[in-house]
C-alpha cells in the first residue's frame, strides 16, 4: 500500500557513466510505493523552466542524472551529447519552485551537476569539487551508518550494507548535517543530508549509483521517507 496519498513527482534523467534509464525506473517504483504520481524527462533544461508555471509544476523535483559542462578534457568526447548549461531562466525557476515552497530530492550525481552555477552549492547544499572529491571504486557492499532519531527520515532505521559508489570529501554547506554516512580515505563521509531552503524543503542522497542501490529496504525506506519529507507529505 502507498505510504502518502498520491501526489506528482518529476525525475530529471540522463547522462554518463551510470546505466539511468534502469535507476530512474526503479527509483520511480520507490517513489510510487510512497504515493506520487510520477514522470520521467531527459529534458533537464525544458523541465526546469517548466517549474515556473506554479499551477503546473510536481510537488516532487527528483535529480537523478549526472550532467555538467563537462570543461575537463577527458570528458572532451562526451559534451556534445551530455554537456549542460542552464539558462539563467532555468536556474532561476529550479532555485524559485524551492525556495517558494517545493520539494527537491536529489540523487547521487546531481552534487556533480549545474558545476557553472555558484547558486546550485547554496540550493543542494553540497557539491562535487573535481580537486578533492573522490569515491573508492566500486567493487562491492559497503557498510552506512545511519544516524538514527536524528531526523524523521532516518528514524529508527539501523546501519545497512549496500552496493553503491561512495562519494566523499564534497563542498558541503554548514548545515548540511549527515542523516547516513560511510567512510573511506581516513574520513567519514555524509551522504544524505535534509535541509530547508526558503520556503522549500531540499534532500540530497548520495547513493543511488544504479539499481542495486535500492535492493537494500533500508535505502528503499529513507528514499519513500526522503521523498515524503521533501515533498511536506503526510506519512
Amino acid at each position: 500500500m502507498p505510504e502518502t496519498t498520491s501526489r506528482s513527482a518529476l525525475i530529471l534523467s540522463g547522462g554518463v557513466a551510470h546505466d539511468f534509464p534502469a535507476s530512474s525506473a526503479v527509483l520511480a517504483g520507490v517513489l510510487e510505493e510512497a504515493g506520487f504520481a510520477v514522470g520521467v524527462t531527459t529534458d533537464v533544461e525544458e523541465a526546469c523552466l517548466g517549474l515556473a508555471d506554479r499551477d503546473r509544476r510536481p510537488a516532487l523535483l527528483v535529480l537523478n542524472l549526472l550532467r555538467w559542462t563537462m570543461r575537463v578534457e577527458r570528458y572532451a568526447h562526451l559534451r556534445a551529447e551530455w554537456s549542460i548549461s542552464l539558462s539563467d531562466a532555468a536556474r532561476e525557476a529550479l532555485s524559485g519552485h524551492v525556495r517558494g515552497g517545493g520539494g527537491l530530492l536529489a540523487m547521487h550525481g546531481a552534487s556533480i551537476c549545474f558545476d557553472d552555477w555558484p547558486g546550485w552549492r547554496d540550493l543542494l547544499g553540497g557539491v562535487w569539487r573535481w580537486d578533492r572529491s573522490s569515491h573508492p571504486p566500486l567493487d562491492g557492499p559497503v557498510r552506512v551508518s545511519v544516524a538514527t532519531d536524528s531526523h524523521p527520515i532516518v528514524d529508527g532505521i539501523g546501519d545497512f550494507d549496500v552496493v553503491d559508489e561512495v562519494y566523499g570529501f564534497l563542498d558541503r554547506a554548514p548545515d548540511a548535517r549527515g542523516l547516513m554516512s560511510s567512510p573511506h580515505g581516513g574520513a567519514d563521509h555524509p551522504l544524505l543530508w535534509a535541509r530547508e531552503v526558503g520556503a522549500g524543503r531540499v534532500v540530497y542522497d548520495a547513493l543511488g549509483h544504479d539499481a542495486r542501490s535500492y535492493e537494500a529496504p533500508e535505502h528503499r525506506l529513507i528514499v519513500r521517507r526522503s521523498a515524503a519529507w521533501a515533498a511536506r507529505a503526510p506519512s
